[in-house]
């Protein structure tokens, strides 16, 4: 096994964007894993000081031109050698390291959960405290710190096309799943040769639903294990952690995200025990939860925890 890095310039990023035609940055082999550095956020979030903004970020803010806006500022793409449409790529989250002493979070007119209460534009700057893992809100007061990449994605089908990095999809992308921070696990379906892993979109902390539509976004580094795996067989993104299986829901109706969230973990349930359809769905019934992931993405998630113990 081997350990790599990929640090974030203008020459390792994607602006906004995913797909199939983007040209590896890295390549890995099955089991390596790589310290992935990202940024998060346009010239017109910067703060002033006292914050410091990194250099390779405003290097980026200078020098990509290519952007698909809006969108998230990405690194990679990373291709894992071997690997090719129908396996699944597993992304074993290592460790998730803050990189900056700020970040931030804005309110868009027309955008967010509630657009036509707030219909003006809002940018507020937050101070992380590394060494306490807190958030130091400008009106006073703290909110604990727990960083996780909203996006972590491989690269679509070539047919897709160019696709914004904003709404989520079989091939993972936006999940904005805050349980996906380090020592978590996510399974993407494959869809090209090398798979095309991608992160970006740091958020220091997020609460479930991102309702305004951004967290405390800000820039992290990342160090993931990539492994190639023959033995699953998705065609949807699915993620663990130490204590509960976690299944996905994506679709522009909140309702029919969360039938498709929990129509996978049945299946999960189903593959794993020797239960039928209708004992999986007592059991989820009984102890499965239901989150709201995400309500601002243009499609809306929703994401399935059941505890392995249950299993």
């Amino acid at each position: 096994m081997a350990t790599h890095n990929l640090a974030a310039s203008p020459a390792t990023v994607h602006w906004g964007y995913f797909e199939a035609a983007l040209k590896p940055k890295l390549t890995v082999r099955s089991g390596d894993r790589v310290r992935i550095e990202t940024v998060s956020g346009a010239v017109d979030v910067l703060p002033a000081a006292p914050f410091t903004v990194l250099p390779q970020h405003r290097d980026i803010l200078e020098k990509v031109s290519r952007r698909m806006v809006p969108g998230h500022i990405l690194t990679g793409p990373v291709a894992v050698e071997g690997t090719r449409p129908g396996d699944v790529l597993e992304i074993r989250v290592h460790e998730v390291e803050l990189t900056a002493d700020w970040g931030w979070n804005v309110i868009r007119p027309l955008m967010g959960t509630l657009p036509e209460d707030f219909p003006d534009y809002h940018l507020t700057h937050i101070g992380l405290d590394r060494a306490r893992m807190r958030g130091r809100l400008p009106w006073g007061g703290e909110v604990p710190l727990q960083p996780f990449f909203g996006v972590m994605g491989v690269a679509p089908p070539a047919a897709w096309g160019t696709l914004s990095s904003v709404v989520p999809r079989a091939f993972g992308g936006n999940l904005d799943c805050k349980e996906l921070g380090a020592g978590a696990v996510l399974l993407l379906p494959v869809f090209v040769e090398g798979a095309l892993f991608s992160a970006g979109d740091g958020h220091a902390t997020q609460g479930d639903g991102e309702v305004n539509v951004t967290a405390i976004e800000t820039c992290l580094a990342g160090t993931f294990e990539l492994t190639v795996r023959r033995d699953l067989k998705l065609d949807f993104p699915r993620a663990e952690t130490a204590s509960h299986h976690i299944t996905f829901g994506i679709d522009p109706v909140l309702d029919a995200a969360a039938k498709q969230a929990l129509r996978g973990m049945i299946a999960l349930i189903c593959e794993r025990r020797n239960l039928s359809r209708e004992e999986a769905y007592t059991l989820c019934s009984l102890a499965c939860d239901l989150h709201v992931t995400q309500l601002v993405n243009q499609h809306k998630g929703v994401h399935a925890m059941l505890p392995k113990s249950v299993l």
